[in-house]
């Protein structure tokens, strides 16, 4: 894995992802249910690693006109990661089933996660990020935590997520209580 560096939050980050959210959007037209900006790089005033993320949502994740599309125009398809974690769940649930694709190569580093709609890791990341959105005491500690960790792990990727993941898991678990007191309801396309 690649060394963990953390950046400030860089106002261009916004427009890098809708670029990559076009060219998506163009190749898998009606495939794609909705296409999100995810991650840090989408949560203004946060520190990150300079990746942009996307999460494609679709309705079917077995579809293969996704990964032979993305694929014949270059990009990279990451076949073993092929789940996400969380704490609770074993790695082979069907909720955690992903498709995972990076950048075309030579173009601005990208991780794009094909979900399922409905599927619980389809939801997490879009209510992770609302939620971080709106509590700015807990996107501080965030930050916090994610700098200080790629201090310690800027050479263990793995050291890094080993920590990281579980704080996720417990700040997803505090924003799940959120979206009911608020109706959070997963809208239409977000930057």
């Amino acid at each position: 894995m690649s060394l963990i560096k953390m950046t400030p939050y860089h106002p261009n980050w916004p427009d890098e992802y809708q670029k990559i959210a076009k060219q998506l959007r163009f190749l898998l037209e009606d495939v794609a249910l909705r296409i999100d900006h995810i991650g840090s790089t989408s949560i203004n005033e946060l520190a990150a690693k300079d990746v942009i993320d996307i999460q494609i949502t679709v309705d079917d994740i077995s579809n293969t006109f996704i990964e032979q599309k993305l694929t014949s125009e270059g990009f990279v398809f990451r076949n073993e990661a092929d789940c996400d974690n969380l704490v609770g769940l074993d790695n082979d649930s069907i909720e955690l089933k992903k498709k995972f694709f990076q950048e075309l190569q030579g173009e601005r580093r990208a991780h794009i996660h094909v979900r399922q709609i409905g599927r619980l890791n389809q939801e997490y990341p879009l209510l992770f990020r609302d939620y971080l959105r709106s509590h700015s005491t807990i996107k501080l500690a965030y930050a916090k935590i994610k700098i200080e960790l790629a201090k310690y792990f800027s050479n263990d990727a793995n050291g890094y997520y080993a920590i990281k993941d579980p704080y996720m898991d417990t700040v997803y678990q505090a924003a799940k209580l959120w979206a009911k007191q608020t109706n959070w309801q997963q809208d239409s396309e977000v930057n």
